[in-house]
């Protein structure tokens, strides 16, 4: 396993491993058993960055969530896993009540909510201090003002190490960084945002927004990321659901476009020159970077999530690099 560091303040800033284990279906659609195998290998590989949320997963059994945390909490306290793991997860997106959908009606980012999930994410882990709390969605109804304020409380308080923001546009992430610096307030270090080897249309309207999806991944993304090289960058979602190896796993609208077959053909062509398959180039491509980013992969057996960490071995030449940063062109 290969690692890297996340965050600035030496207070506060973790080494972490390449590949992020993402356990967003733990304790539901993926049984206990299953879930503790998955995340006994992940750790004797050397991995030691996990992924949830307070409301993961809240859309199986018509809950608010909180299944995913409870069972890492389970989980650490069986294995007598310590602070050698960094664990991180989000709030704002839980919704208000259970059996309700992913629609408008979320707890926001406000600062009762901020501290109330908080606590409550804390206990079901099991832990004293969150290694890696994320701003999961944009909350327009609240001003940044109160929810830099809000997160930057904890972190003083000791009760959260690194700030995160996930599925915001650009500039509101700019924005609430500029309002946390210019108070000496701690602000976001890491992005959460979906990003593959395919690009996304970033012009279609979402559930959150008519101008489309904030949590795609576009071009004012990434050259926010190439200006501000301290900040780190997760990426999840990367291997599209299973699309680039299962036929039944179509694209989708969001690949409809011209440069979609010609960077297929460039990453079948790279991956049999490796040996690899196209999940375990799209990863090596995503952590080698110009803009290195982590993968966020998610696994339902243990199998899967060997074929994953594999790819944190897999160096690409500049030849492959160039040959898929290229496609599509």
């Amino acid at each position: 396993m290969k690692y890297r560091a996340i965050g600035t303040d030496p207070r506060t800033r973790r080494e972490v491993s390449v590949i992020s284990l993402g356990a967003m279906l733990f304790g539901t659609v993926t049984d206990e058993a299953t879930s503790f195998a998955i995340l006994d290998r992940y750790l004797e590989a050397g991995g030691t960055f996990i992924d949830t949320s307070d409301n993961y997963a809240f859309w199986v059994n018509g809950t608010q969530g909180g299944e995913s945390e409870e069972l890492l909490g389970r989980w650490r306290r069986d294995r007598g896993v310590g602070d050698e793991i960094v664990i991180a997860t989000k709030l704002g997106a839980r919704p208000l009540a259970p059996g309700t959908t992913f629609g408008p009606d979320v707890e926001g980012l406000s600062a009762k909510v901020i501290r109330e999930s908080a606590e409550r994410s804390g206990e079901r882990l099991g832990v004293d201090r969150l290694d890696l709390l994320y701003a999961h969605i944009e909350d327009p109804r609240v001003s940044l003002r109160e929810t830099v304020e809000g997160f930057a409380e904890l972190v003083a308080e000791g009760a959260v190490g690194l700030l995160g923001v996930s599925n915001h546009w650009a500039w509101r992430v700019e924005r609430a960084r500029a309002l946390a610096a210019a108070s000496g307030l701690p602000g976001y270090e890491v992005l959460q945002y979906h990003h593959s080897y395919l690009r996304h249309r970033t012009d279609l309207p979402s559930l959150r927004s008519p101008d489309g999806n904030q949590g795609v991944t576009g071009p004012d993304l990434l050259s926010y990321l190439r200006a501000e090289p301290d900040l780190a960058m997760v990426a999840y979602s990367p291997l599209l659901k299973g699309a680039y190896v299962r036929d039944d796993r179509p694209l989708g609208a969001g690949h409809d476009h011209a440069g979609t077959p010609a960077r297929l053909t460039a990453l079948r062509e790279v991956a049999k020159q490796t040996g690899a398959t196209p999940n375990q180039v799209v990863l090596a491509w995503l952590i080698g970077g110009e803009i290195p980013m982590i993968p966020l992969v998610g696994a339902s057996s243990v199998a899967q999530l060997d074929e994953t960490l594999a790819a944190a071995d897999l160096e690409l030449t500049p030849e492959q690099r160039s040959r898929l940063d290229t496609a599509g062109h």
